[in-house]
């Protein structure tokens, strides 16, 4: 385990807010996980399609059905705990969850406070609009209207690339960038590909990608040091790539297969 992970460790679990116990990050195992029967799994479900409530308040979504595919796979009963952005991490280091399947995008900065899977999700931002528009890359966005959420990737990555007789619209939200396009306001917005999945539901045939700007992959986290956890879910994710059946599940969440960055295994 390398120290200044340790060091983070501890740290982020000092720093919970008031009311949570904190104790020292623990390494988990794949053994005491069997052992006690049930596996403890942070989710956001507040990031639809990734992770959502139902109908009942139940916590549900595509990183639901990909943990519960995993506790299946363990042979142990799944927990699913709701978390927050901020949360997440503190969770897991406080050791209050096992494992994070947290639409947790794998970052640097992150690396250095948790261990991530191979990915099993990603997000991949495009610039994307009016199928009699032809772009092909930054220079064919010159003098275009293109809708933006405002401070979002899309936002930033556009940004640094658009040349300066570019129309940056920014809105409040995905969602009114994507009325501004069906609107006919602009011809192209920045958008990943969740949100193009769901315009392609709603105006068939009208738009299409035109360049990919960045791309996203998000990790299954664990505690530092959880060396042998982590083996067991990234040979996992490679069954589950290689079978099929999380293509499956992101088709049914998010409306499209896996992205490539995501799908290939080693």
């Amino acid at each position: 385990m390398k120290l200044n992970k340790k060091l983070i460790a501890l740290a982020g679990a000092a720093a919970l807010a008031a009311g949570m116990v904190a104790g020292p990050a623990a390494a988990q195992s794949v053994e005491e996980i069997q052992q006690r029967g049930t596996v403890n799994v942070g989710l956001l479900v507040d990031f639809p399609p990734f992770g959502i409530l139902d109908q009942s308040g139940n916590p549900d979504g595509y990183d639901a059905d990909v943990a519960r595919l995993l506790a299946e796979d363990l042979g142990v009963e799944l927990n699913l705990v709701p978390v927050t952005g901020p949360n997440r991490i503190p969770y897991l280091l406080s050791n209050q969850v096992d494992i994070l399947v947290a639409s947790l995008g794998i970052t640097p900065e992150r690396d250095e406070q948790v261990d991530f899977s191979e990915p099993y999700a990603g997000i991949e931002i495009f610039v994307f609009g009016d199928t009699n528009l032809e772009v092909t890359g930054p220079e064919g966005l010159s003098g275009q209207n293109i809708a933006v959420a405002r401070a979002s990737t899309q936002d930033t990555a556009i940004t640094e690339i658009a040349p300066s007789d570019a129309n940056i619209q920014r809105f409040d939200d995905d969602a009114s960038a994507v009325q501004a396009l069906l609107s006919g306001q602009t011809p192209l917005m920045g958008a990943s590909n969740v949100v193009i999945a769901q315009i392609n539901t709603m105006a068939p045939d009208r738009f299409d990608t035109k360049f990919s700007l960045r791309q996203q992959s998000q990790g299954i986290a664990v505690r530092p040091g959880s060396d042998e956890l982590l083996g067991y879910i990234n040979e996992f994710l490679g069954r589950v790539k290689a079978d099929g059946k999380l293509n499956a599940l992101h088709e049914e969440w998010v409306g499209g297969p896996l992205p490539e960055f995501v799908a290939a295994t080693e």
